[in-house]
């Protein structure tokens, strides 16, 4: 397993102002509410990215906390080198695994002997793993397809199809009177700590490198540093790479074009690999599909969007005809940056390709993107259902001689009752056939 991880020059200079010493004391504060349920995919999921002292010293400040406590006794890192067995400079590098994948925050006050403050987070659950776009990559990147898919499954929810049965669930209201309920402040939740890819981008090496009559001061402001970030860590881009890539992306206005950075990444990636990174053809997770033996019309065109990838989906919608640069970049900016799931992002190019003109639109398809990302849509029924609920709603805000009924196949209620008009069965016929 691999414990290294990609980082700054400058976080290495951060962590190298305190040296790590056998003497140096720590208590551990349980910020989370740990359960068994955790440990598994501690085991499972995180292993592979933390490596197996990671998991080690994870579980063993975990077991110092003891049963239920929210903060453990004093203690000093001996101790850990005894439980471990291993060596204090072992153990850094294992504790700075659990920090990059925000399992565990540290504090430290300087002194003869340092005092440490380890926060414990409890692992995000598989449904965030698998949708986070960078542990979801690593993870795949480490374990191979195989065991990947693997992992996905010991995860996933039974299968089961609910057709014939009905929804008789109470509402907490009808049971009780929620009017009597008052709020409590201050009680345990179970947080999960964020995750910060720590960058092998210098930007003091990148400004020092490009005249300053050439680069604008302020362009590498926040947003466009987590930008660099982000793609230096998709496409594996170092420093060096990342200044000559960001030289011939420089506006007259001497400021970073975003768009183009993103395009001229993405290019180099695919002229050294021959692909793209693994997340753009991923299809969707299987804990996320529709149940096995649905064979309905509906049900058929849902299995389309949810066995191919955005990637494919689209290059098929163009009958072969690869996606252009800007296409490709609208398809990673949806899985990357609203992090939709493959088969939403395809429910969502078949229904703006429809209803503009077999035109992707990119300020249209963002707009109802962000829309689908706020309704929290994570299966390809659940965004062919709100697309429809969106479009008729809209349509009755349109004068009945202005409308224009432009819309999927699947939009049609009647679809499994053999109603539909030949234009509708022909489409159908063509979707079904097409992914085949």
């Amino acid at each position: 397993m691999n414990n290294s991880l990609p980082t700054s020059d400058n976080a290495l200079n951060k962590v190298s102002d305190y040296t790590l010493l056998p003497a140096d004391r720590y208590i551990v504060v349980n910020k989370s509410i740990l359960s068994d349920y955790d440990k598994s995919v501690i085991i499972n999921l995180y292993a592979p990215l933390i490596g197996s002292l990671g998991v080690s010293l994870y579980f063993t400040l975990w077991n110092d906390l003891g049963v239920g406590d929210l903060m453990s006794r004093d203690l000093n890192h001996h101790h850990l080198m005894v439980s471990l067995k291993s060596g204090i400079d072992n153990i850094k590098l294992a504790r700075e695994s659990l920090e990059a994948f925000g399992l565990l925050k540290t504090y430290v006050k300087n002194g003869t002997v340092n005092d440490y403050i380890y926060e414990l987070y409890a692992p995000l659950t598989p449904a965030e793993f698998f949708n986070h776009p960078i542990l979801n990559v690593v993870l795949y990147s480490n374990v191979g397809s195989r065991e990947y898919e693997d992992l996905q499954a010991m995860y996933k929810y039974p299968k089961i199809d609910l057709k014939e049965y009905s929804d008789i669930t109470k509402a907490l209201d009808e049971v009780y009177d929620t009017s009597k309920f008052t709020l409590k402040e201050d009680l345990r939740d179970k947080l999960t700590g964020s995750i910060n890819v720590l960058s092998k981008i210098n930007f003091e090496e990148i400004m020092a490198s490009i005249p300053k009559g050439i680069i604008n001061e302020r362009a590498f402001n926040k947003k466009t540093r987590e930008l660099i970030n982000n793609l230096a860590f998709i496409y594996n881009i170092d420093t060096l790479k990342m200044t000559e890539m960001i030289r011939s992306v420089l506006n007259e206005y001497g400021s970073i074009d975003k768009n183009g950075l993103r395009i001229v990444a993405r290019k180099d990636y695919q002229f050294k690999k021959g692909t793209l990174p693994t997340l753009v053809y991923r299809t969707q997770p299987e804990y996320l599909k529709n149940p096995l033996g649905d064979n309905s019309k509906k049900g058929k065109i849902i299995a389309v969007f949810e066995n191919t990838t955005p990637y494919d989906f689209l290059r098929r919608k163009y009958h072969g005809v690869e996606p252009t640069a800007r296409d490709l970049k609208l398809l990673e900016s949806l899985m990357i940056d609203l992090e939709l799931t493959p088969s939403v992002v395809n429910v969502l190019i078949d229904y703006v390709l429809r209803k503009n003109n077999n035109s992707l639109n990119k300020n249209y398809v963002e707009t109802i993107a962000a829309q689908w990302k706020r309704a929290g849509l994570k299966t390809a029924g659940e965004a062919m259902d709100f697309a429809e609920k969106e479009h008729k709603k809209m349509m009755k805000k349109i004068p009945e001689p202005k409308r224009m009924e432009e819309t999927p196949v699947w939009f049609n209620k009647k679809i499994e009752e053999a109603e539909l008009t030949q234009k509708e069965e022909e489409e159908l016929k063509d979707l079904l056939k097409e992914f085949k």
